[in-house]
């Protein structure tokens, strides 16, 4: 665990035509931003304030990064989403041409009850690498670390994955934790779980965080099972591409029209989609920044005169994963995001 304090350097230069490494250290400042702005609204009751504060000090932090961006998964469309919107340019305009993924706060509603696992998300890849979902919001999901990573697969069983998974890790099926997001629809999905004599961790939100930390050593999570947001399975497509690990994924359209989007746009909705196949660049970064206390990073905490963050920034392609603690001055840093 590193504690950074130095003066970060322009991540790209112009004319650069692919992210520099120190574009993982730049993005840290955005997400620390909308971690901070939306920790204001944690416990407070009101998702949307948290969100909206968050996407503003996003955009704001953004603008500063050296970098030519076009938001590919965003706050939605134009016209329902007027900042970090799909399709918005984001970013100085110099330096390398980069598809962007944004969720200010994954887990709205985990901050406005207070709960853990909400964090601010920020993912980076070389233009058009990034998976185009084709207004297919959901799909079905499957996530473990690298060492079921080539041995699992979505169109088995239930059961069959998690003894390949407890094979793997050299674990009783009965070690196992599996992480399931609590709806209605993962009622089957829950009893298959227990029936194979696994044990279920359920998330009421946070999608983004509850896949990280099934590819992630020492979280106490081995698997992530059950049908949630697509935008959120790219997202942290970009961050397994640095922790090894797999997310396999199926589209799951909602009703007929959807269906019907999705088979107009090419999709094969019975095809099962791999890490490689949501992002398919090998030069891609993942930044995250707790909003509240969860299994993979501390939420925003207040001291006297500072505000203290954790965040973790991965680059896949040197494999490196950095967790961060940033002290913040209040005075300085609420100028400085101001201005910024």
């Amino acid at each position: 665990m590193t504690t950074d304090h130095s003066q970060l350097s322009p991540a790209l230069a112009v004319g650069d035509t692919e992210p520099d490494r120190n574009l993982a250290l730049e993005l840290v400042r955005v997400t620390e931003a909308a971690a901070i702005a939306a920790g204001h609204w944690v416990g407070n009751g009101d998702k949307n304030s948290a969100d909206g504060a968050a996407v503003d000090a996003m955009r704001s932090l953004l603008s500063t990064v050296n970098l030519n961006g076009v938001v590919v998964i965003g706050e939605g469309e134009k016209d329902e989403a007027p900042m970090l919107y799909n399709g918005e340019k984001v970013g100085s305009g110099q330096g390398a041409e980069v598809d962007v993924a944004v969720d200010p706060v994954d887990g709205t509603r985990l901050t406005a009850l207070g709960y853990n696992n909400a964090l601010s998300v920020l993912a980076v890849a070389e233009r058009g690498t990034m998976f185009d979902p084709s207004a297919v919001f959901y799909m079905e999901k499957l996530v473990t670390g690298p060492a079921a990573a080539d041995m699992v697969d979505l169109r088995l069983p239930v059961k069959q994955n998690l003894h390949l998974i407890a094979k793997a890790e050299g674990k009783k099926i009965s070690q196992l934790n599996v992480a399931v997001l609590e709806r209605d629809r993962h009622k089957p999905l829950v009893e298959e779980i227990r029936a194979a004599g696994a044990r279920t961790r359920f998330m009421l939100d946070g999608d983004v965080a509850g896949a990280i930390s099934a590819a992630r050593e020492g979280t106490g999570v081995d698997a992530l099972m059950g049908i949630g947001g697509t935008p959120e399975g790219i997202v942290a497509a970009c961050a397994i591409k640095a922790l090894g690990g797999v997310i396999q994924g199926r589209l799951w359209p909602q009703g007929e029209e959807e269906t019907q989007k999705a088979l107009d746009a090419g999709h094969d909705l019975s095809r099962v989609l791999s890490t490689n196949d949501l992002v398919t660049s090998d030069n891609c970064f993942f930044v995250a920044t707790g909003v509240t206390d969860g299994d993979l990073l501390k939420g925003v905490r207040y001291a006297k005169d500072r505000v203290l963050t954790q965040s973790i920034v991965m680059r896949s392609k040197s494999g490196t994963i950095r967790v961060v603690d940033g002290e913040h001055r209040n005075h300085k840093w609420e100028s400085y995001a101001r201005l910024a």
